[in-house]
Order: C-alpha cells, then structure tokens, then sequence
C-alpha cells in the first residue's frame, strides 16, 4: 500500500465510506496522516471504582453482576452493575437494543466515560466500552472531527493502519531549518500527533507540524508579494492629471481618513512598484469614491480599469454609479456578467479590445480567457472574501502588471490583517462621512417580539422597507430554539397579510435571488426574509430596519456586516437583535452590538470571543486552511516561522535550489497549480 494510493485500498474502505471521506477532504492515503485529532482522551490509566470524582473522565476495568432491560421496542434501555475490587457502579445506555446481547454476566469489559456522583451512587451514562482482552484502544486516544457515516471506531482503526506507511514520507524540510528551530522530524510529528506516546511528544509534534502551517503560508505569501515587487517593473503613471477636476466635482468633500488613502493609492500609482493595495473600511466609510479615484487616473493616463465584483447584482450597480460619475468625463463604462445575451457579451467584448470601453464592471466572468483589454492598468476586487489571491492574479494577467487595489468591508483587526493578507500594504479608511447616521442598535427578548414587529409595520407605512435574518433555512430537529428562515416566512405572511413579504435563501437559484433582490430594490417587495446571503448585497436605501432573529448564533463581526445593510439612505435606520443566548458570551457579543457602531472595535472583540478559526468564517479562497495553527496563541510561533520563510526567500527567491526542491513541491501543492507564485 502506498501514500498516494486511493483510500479504498484500505480494507472496509468502500464506495459509501469512500464518500464520506471525501467530505472531510480525504481522497489518497496521505490525506489521513493530515487530517489530525480535534482531541485526544488519556487512558493509560485504568482507576478504580472508589476512587472516581465526579465530572470526571475515567478508564474503569470491572466484571458485569447484573443485566436489567427496560423500555420496548427502538427505546429500550440498558442498566448494568459494574464491580470491581474497591466497589460497584451503574452503567446506563439508552435506546440500546442493539447492546442488550453485547454484554455476558461475569464478563469484565473496559468502559471509559464521564462519572456522575449523586447521592452516593456512581454512574456512567454511555461510555465508549470493549471486551477486556481484546485488541482495546489503551494509552492517549485521539478523538477525530466526523461527518455522517464515519464513527471514531472507523477512523481510529484506519490511522492505525497508516501510521505504519508513515516511513514512505520525505522530510521537506532542510536540516539546517529543523536544527535552527529545534523542531522535529515530519515522521515523528505525525505519528505523534495521531498516537502520541506521553503529553511531551505530543508538544513536541504539534509544534512542528504548526511551525510547517505557518512557514508554507507565509512563504506562498511573500513570494507572491515578491513576484509582484520584483518582476518586471509596473506602470509609472503621471503626476500630470488633475484629480482635482474629478474631485471637485463630487457633490461632498472626502473625509481625512480618505484623503490619506488616496495619497497613498496616488504614491503607488506614480512609483514603478506594482501596486498590490487593500483597502479596509467599515460599511459606508467611502471606499467605493477611493477606487473611483483610482479608475479616474487611469483612464485619464491612457489605460483601461477593471472593477470585478462578488455578485451579478453588485456589479450592475457598481456599474450604474460608475457610469453615473464618469459619464460627464467622457470616461466609458462596461458591464459584462454571466447571465448577459451572447450578442451583449460580443459587443462589449469587442469595445473592450478596441479600448472603446475604459473602465469594464463585472463578476467572475471576467476572467474568462476571451476577456482581452487593449491597455489594462488598474484591477479592483471588490469583496476581498469573495476572491481569493488565484482570481485576483488571473485577472492582473490580463495586463502588463497593472496596479491592483483590493477593497474589503470586513474590518480585520491589523495584527491578523498583516498575515492573512501578507501580500498586500494595508490602507485602511476608519471615519465615516459626516452627517451619515449612526444606526439605533437595540436588543429585545422573545416576549417583546410583538413591540418590534408593531415597529416594523410603523416604517413600512412611512413608505420604508425591512429585513428580517435567520440563522437557517428551515427547522432543523439537531438545533434547538432556533427559528428558521422558512418558518419566520409563514409566520410573518400571517402577521402582515397586507404587505407583500418575500423569502431569500442559498439554495435558491442565482436567477431566482436575482430577481427577488431586484425587486426589493424596485420597492416592489416590503419585508425581505433571508439568511445570511444578504451579508454581501447590494445597497438598498429605502430598507431601513434589520431584524436579526436567534442574534446569539451569530459571530460579531457577521452581525455588524447585516447591520451594514441598512442606513444607506437619508432616512434614520435600525438594528434589533432578538436574542435567545443565556450564556455570558452570547450577552457580551449582543451588547458590545448595542454599545458600539466601530467596525474594528468589533473585529477586535469577535476574535477574543471567538478565535481565529471562527473568525475567517468564509475561507480565504487562494490561500491554505490552518489544521493546527492558532494565529492568536500561536503568535510566536508565526512569527519566528515567519522570518525563516523571509530567510529561505531573500537566498532562493523562487526556490531553484536542490535542497528546497521539496518545500517548492509543498507550496505550490498547497496555493494550487494556477496561483501565481514566483515559484
């Protein structure tokens, strides 16, 4: 058997399981060694019945004395009598018809569970168990994250099998990186983080395998970072435009915080450094006005800009503003998008190549191969989640290394922002334009559900419109107290019969969704029911409440993006959060919401409530999910992984060398075939 063999060569690996596998992103035999344990269970120890605690996890050996059956049929439960030298306890299972012959009097078994002490008794409700003598699982356990179809008895059975192929592996890393770091060998770090012998190889395992995470993001980072600064030289646009005839003509002035930005945008675009910006700023700080800036100089220089955006629906309304402000100077826009008539797309195509078209507006269909500008030297990615570093790459191909500026409304706090977007300078817009209003944020309980919903229909008859979020699509029997999106629909055609409400889903067509946002926009649509679909929609003026239902299974930094959907217009706007959360968690996160309209403020606090793991919810397409690596705890560990990867870098920049043969391997394996490493 071989690591790059398909895991059905394994034994009881069989097409349904295979599948399954395939879900948790195991497809060859090697895919195990990395799919590591979420947590591990020490049972090296097997403790005697007098001497449990309660609350606490036991290994416990003891000989059955007593079977009794209760219930009938699929709810049948088991109680057993468990003695050994010290004492007895009771076992209990629940809808066990399939163990009531599992287990024999005067057998002893091994049980390992929770104890519960009450009044003297001791119990274990549901312990993992097996036949003393038989092949047991004994020592530290891992503890593997699952999905339908796979048990912990299947994968721990399969790791143990492949921990014998671990010899097959090459170390990539060179001698002298694993000496400097004093780290271990890759053999040793993945047999010990599947069955690690004591809690002190299991350190030591870890910390290499979250040095390797840390090192091949950030080499895979700062080579495309190098690629972009060290290549052919950008473009030198000229001093010469006055962007004061564009700036002068807005209908308000730009804040500090933007002008600050497009002096740094400016510095970029007049220097032969290939721009490669992002630019953060909070819902409403203006971001949009920056980039026009940007596409202005551009043109005005004798290139061609490209705007892609997320959805079908944001890029036509990109467009109808761009076409809006730059109509008067006789700058050209484009629209091209996925459901356009052929006809529509061969003209624009052609305009675009004859450079009749100067500033292309569009979604992924731009990157399409018969996408051909005449002279492109500005790409702007609108929704920085949305895209990830391949995208942004094809794209910048397109051109003669134009200058790209990424612009992201998700505020990430500066620390991560460096490291995740490793290959890009940070502008960052943190002041919002005056006059814009401050959204009136409040929390209410179920019981005043009425009050909010009597709110709703206030506004509505003021002519306005309102959202209303669920964190599901429909009831779900595992999630308790939950209101759905399908529920809140029907329930909310009962209590406004006389208003026209409307539902929005993922699993709906795009088409479909389309079509419902367009009319929501039109005003056609009163009350907009969604899940979490709308984070990224299109500005809708008019909607002036967001109701946000079941508020506590939300992230912060989530619940402020749904916030942001509303208060784009002139009108005063509002946020309720219906909560259910009675953990001390859930009420921090729903009142830092009430307390604070700081986009930043909030990213800070998510990522101490949450973590980094939760925290990048929609994962950054381009770039390598982190296993093992925490970017918080771990900090020290990315940041000497993060001076070597600079190291390897400034002596190899793009890796010929033999001895890093095999960390080039590595990275390319792990930014996909199609980034644009300069590797």
């Amino acid at each position: 058997m071989n690591l790059n063999d398909k895991v059905n060569a394994i034994k009881g690996i069989g097409p349904k399981k295979a599948e399954a596998l395939k879900k948790m992103g195991i497809t060859i035999i090697e895919d195990f060694l990395y799919f590591f344990p979420r947590d591990y269970q020490d049972r090296r120890q097997i403790r005697k019945i007098r001497e449990l605690e309660n609350g606490s996890l036991a290994l416990v050996q003891g000989k059955v004395k007593l079977k009794v059956k209760g219930g009938y049929g699929k709810k049948q439960n088991l109680k057993l009598l468990v003695t050994d030298d010290s004492g007895g306890m009771e076992v209990v299972f629940f809808n066990a018809k399939f163990l009531i012959d599992k287990f024999q009097i005067e057998d002893q078994y091994t049980f390992y569970g929770r104890v519960t002490i009450e009044y003297g008794k001791t119990k274990m409700i549901h312990p993992e168990f097996f036949k003393s003598g038989e092949d047991n699982e004994q020592g530290i356990i891992p503890i593997y994250p699952l999905t339908a179809g796979i048990s912990q008895a299947d994968m721990y059975k399969w790791q143990s099998i492949v921990r014998n192929l671990v010899t097959q592996l090459q170390e990539h890393l060179t001698k002298n990186i694993i000496e400097k770091n004093k780290l271990c060998d890759i053999r040793y770090a993945l047999s010990n983080i599947h069955f690690p012998q004591d809690k002190n190889h299991l350190k030591v395992a870890k910390y290499r395998l979250i040095f390797d995470e840390f090192l091949f993001l950030q080499i895979g980072l700062l080579s495309i970072n190098n690629k972009i600064n060290s290549e052919e030289k950008g473009i030198c646009f000229s001093r010469e435009v006055n962007l004061e005839q564009f700036i002068g003509g807005l209908p308000y002035s730009l804040t500090n915080a933007q002008k600050k930005v497009v002096n740094e945008i400016n510095e970029d675009m007049e220097s032969d450094k290939v721009m490669n910006r992002l630019v953060q700023g909070d819902v409403g700080s203006g971001k949009t006005i920056v980039a026009e800036i940007a596409l202005y100089k551009a043109v005005k220089n004798g290139f061609q800009g490209v705007f892609m955006a997320p959805t079908e629906l944001l890029a036509k309304q990109h467009f109808e503003g761009l076409t809006e402000e730059f109509d008067k100077h006789d700058i050209k826009v484009g629209l091209l998008t996925g459901s356009m008539s052929a006809k529509n797309k061969k003209d624009t195509l052609e305009q675009l190549a004859e450079g009749k078209i100067h500033i292309l507006v569009g979604t992924h269909a731009l990157i399409q191969p018969n996408v051909i500008f005449k002279n492109l030297g500005l790409v702007i990615t609108d929704e920085q989640h949305r895209f990830g570093v391949n995208q942004r790459n094809v794209l910048a191909q397109k051109g003669n290394n134009p200058d790209i500026l990424v612009m992201t409304a998700t505020p990430i706090p500066r620390t991560l922002a460096v490291i995740i977007y490793g290959d890009l300078d940070i502008s960052i817009i943190d002041e919002l334009p005056p006059g814009r209003q401050k959204i009136i944020t409040n929390s209410v309980d179920e019981n005043n559900r009425g009050r909010a919903y009597s709110f709703i229909r206030q506004e509505i008859e003021k002519g306005r419109q309102a959202y209303v979020v669920a964190p599901l699509i429909e009831e779900s029997e595992s999630v308790e107290n939950v209101v759905s999106a399908e529920e809140l629909y029907e329930q909310l055609q009962k209590d406004f019969y006389d208003i026209k409400v409307a539902i929005l889903h993922g699993e709906m067509k795009q088409a479909e969704k389309d079509e419902i946002m367009q009319k929501f926009y039109e005003g056609s649509i009163n009350i907009l029911v969604s899940t979490v679909v709308i984070e990224v929609g299109i500005n809708v003026p008019n909607a002036t409440i967001m109701l946000i239902e079941n508020a506590e299974r939300f992230g912060l930094a989530q619940l402020h993006q749904l916030r942001g959907r509303v208060g784009r217009g002139k009108h005063q706007s509002y946020c309720i959060l219906i909560s259910k959360g009675k953990t001390l968690i859930s009420k921090e996160r729903i009142d830092i919401m009430v307390s604070t309209s700081d986009g930043f403020v909030i990213a800070e606090k998510d990522l101490e409530l949450r973590g980094p793991g939760e925290f990048f919810g929609v994962r950054q397409h381009g770039i390598p999910d982190l296993k093992l690596a925490d970017l918080i705890r771990h900090i020290k560990i990315l940041n000497i992984a993060r001076e070597e990867a600079k190291s390897i870098l400034e002596e190899d920049p793009k890796l010929l060398t033999e001895e890093m043969a095999a960390i080039k391997l590595k990275t390319v394996r792990l930014f996909g075939e199609d980034a644009v490493l300069s590797i």
